[in-house]
This record gives C-alpha cells, structure tokens and sequence, in this order.
C-alpha cells in the first residue's frame, strides 16, 4: 500500500481527527460526547425503573382489588413505595377527614376525592417524568451544536485553502473530516435521545392512564360506601 494512504487514513482516524481539531471543534465533541453519555445513562435507569414500577403496580392493583378489607390493606402498605399506593393513601386519607364529622357532605366528599386522587395521580406523573426533558433537549439542540462544529471545521478548511493557496486534497480533508465527524457525533447523541424520549413519554402515558383508572375504580368504591353512611 501507498505510504502516503497510509498516512492520510491514520490522519482521518476518530481519534486523530479530535486531537488534530480547533479547540472549538474539541469544546463541541466533548460536549456531545458527554450528552450521549448522560443521555444512556438516563435511558438505562428510565427503562429500568418504568420496568420496576410497571411489574409493581400490577402486583399491587390485583392485591388490592381481590382484598376484602380496604382498611387492612391499607394499613399492610403504607410504607409501600409505588405511584397506586400513594394515590389509595391520598384517597383514604381525604376519606377520613371528610367523614369524621357527625354530618358528612357526601357531593362535597365526592368532590373532594376526586380532585385529591386526581392531584395525586398528577403528582406521580410529574416525578415520573423527571429528566424526560434532558432527553427532549438533548434529541433537539445536539444536532445543531454538531453543525456548529461542521461548519466551524469547513471555515478551517477554507482558511487554510486561503493561506496555503493550494486546494488538494491534503489541504481541505482533515477540515472537512473532523467537521463531518462533529455532524456525526451530534446525530450519535440526538437519535437515541429522540427515540427513547417517544417510547418512554407513551410508557408514562399508558401508566397516567392506568393510575386515573385504578383512582377511578376506587372513588367508585368509596362512593358507594358513602352512599351507605348515614
């Protein structure tokens, strides 16, 4: 093989291509390097801890629905760390307290119930959703900082095509090369982050759903209960 191939294809090695870059091409791979990191990071422990919580809280839903003492299951999980028990344990607390009187508003308890579950629900979905926006941002702006970064690079090329007043190749590809190789990285960090981001905001929903279900089914059950209070 040609010593000079040679030569050019180590010059345009990943590597060779960021220590060989500006300093501000070396800021936006870092960079990007860095948000792709992060941005697996947060798609791992997302993706393990919707797991956790979805397998959970079935569990959780079909004891509860099968039990025959709303009270014992109750007291049985109360330190139970899932969105379903913290949502029973807004609803039976509002329940006490609007039925601790002598005289109890049943509309006005109805009321009540609905719009602390439905807090509650609301509540969960928040805290569930935390760092889904590093992924939205992520997927949206690392693609323009990787074009920075290329049309930085190309700016380099031009400049040295000025000074050298020579336009071969030797002179223009390593610019142009770690220009498209910042495109590259910037595209690297953006598509998983925009995928995840889509799988994970469906899976929240689905759970949002099932959450407004399960508080649902259980206002309907304190309803009726209230229906029998005198």
């Amino acid at each position: 093989m040609n010593p000079i191939l040679q030569t050019d294809a180590a010059t345009l090695s990943p590597i060779a291509l960021f220590l060989q870059a500006d300093w501000v091409v070396k800021a936006v791979m870092l960079g990007l390097l860095f948000a792709s990191i992060w941005t697996w990071a947060i798609i791992i422990g997302f993706w393990l801890k919707l797991g956790r919580t979805r397998t959970r809280t079935e569990a959780f839903e079909r004891d509860f629905w099968k039990a025959d003492d709303i009270d014992a299951f109750y007291k049985s999980q109360t330190h139970t760390d899932l969105p379903s028990a913290r949502v029973l344990n807004a609803g039976v607390t509002e329940w006490r307290r609007s039925t601790a009187g002598n005289k109890i508003d049943r509309d006005g308890t109805r009321d009540r119930l609905a719009t602390v579950m439905g807090s509650a629900v609301a509540k969960e979905i928040d805290q569930l959703s935390d760092r889904l926006n590093v992924l939205a941002t992520v997927g949206s702006v690392a693609p323009f900082v990787g074009l920075f970064g290329t049309v930085w690079g190309i700016m380099r090329s031009f400049t040295a095509i000025a000074s050298q007043q020579n336009t071969s190749l030797s002179v223009v590809a390593p610019g142009i090369a770690e220009a498209l190789f910042a495109t590259a990285i910037g595209l690297f960090a953006a598509i998983p982050a925009v995928i995840a981001y889509n799988r994970f905001s469906h899976s929240i929903n689905r759970i949002e759903a099932r959450l407004n279900r399960f508080a649902d089914g259980f206002h309907a059950t304190l309803s009726r209960q209230l229906d029998g209070e005198r």
